[in-house]
């Protein structure tokens, strides 16, 4: 079997715990108004088979001590699920560590067992829920989060661990309204391990300009220190993981 990569990352370490060898799968159905991959939106990518991507990373298991193993993000790695299902079992024969970074997205709410397959094959999964407000969440990704948010518990009811990531961005995720709603949500799942607050960045912004995209949140600015010391008292408000 055969999937559609954007890049590789051999020594990653803010994707899930330990060191990771990270797999960027190419292809996202969602538009996140910050995204700063949008090279990885459509097309493109190589071509890789399972035992190719294997054979990547197993060159580097001598470093996966404390946890670590390997991510695959995106992109969204859902949208090719049998891909990551095969190429996880195959790491997990080997006795790796296995870890999802995505936004649930794909999660089909009439067929939900369609996904058992990749997360029996899964040990951790990074969760990106953008907005909890499912408006909000359509301007900000052009996409709602209802089946997002049902992804989540169903994550929960089958004792999948899953560390929860939200990005801050000034005016449009940083409300402490909403942050206290993304908390109460959170706070009726049993299996998250950790809340990680990632603060928006511009970082992307010259991948827009090459390949001719105007840059929506022109003009944005990080969040402050103070914001994103909000946000996590806020998110993190009683967790102790």
């Amino acid at each position: 079997m055969t999937g559609h990569i954007h890049s590789f990352e051999s020594f990653g370490t803010v994707d899930g715990p330990g060191i990771r060898f990270v797999v960027f799968m190419q292809g996202c159905p969602m538009r996140c108004l910050y995204c700063h991959n949008p090279d990885t939106w459509t097309g493109g990518g190589t071509e890789h088979s399972v035992e190719d991507v294997a054979a990547r990373v197993l060159r580097y298991r001598n470093y996966f001590s404390n946890g670590g193993g390997v991510t695959v993000s995106g992109g969204e790695p859902m949208l090719q699920q049998a891909f990551v299902t095969e190429l996880f079992n195959k790491l997990k024969a080997e006795g790796l560590n296995t870890c999802l970074d995505t936004s649930g997205v794909m999660f089909d709410e009439k067929d939900p067992d369609a996904v058992m397959p990749l997360l029996n094959a899964t040990d951790l999964v990074l969760l990106d829920i953008k907005h909890i407000d499912p408006e909000e969440h359509k301007k900000l990704t052009g996409r709602g989060n209802e089946n997002i948010l049902a992804f989540a518990k169903f994550l929960s009811d089958h004792g999948k661990k899953m560390w929860i990531r939200h990005v801050l961005v000034p005016g449009k995720t940083d409300r402490d309204d909403w942050l206290t709603r993304l908390r109460a949500f959170i706070d009726t799942l049993d299996t998250v391990e950790k809340v990680e607050v990632l603060p928006y960045h511009t970082m992307g912004v010259v991948k827009y300009e090459k390949l001719g995209y105007d840059y929506p949140l022109q003009g944005v600015e990080p969040p402050t220190a103070e914001r994103v010391e909000n946000a996590k008292k806020i998110l993190r408000a009683g967790f102790q993981k």
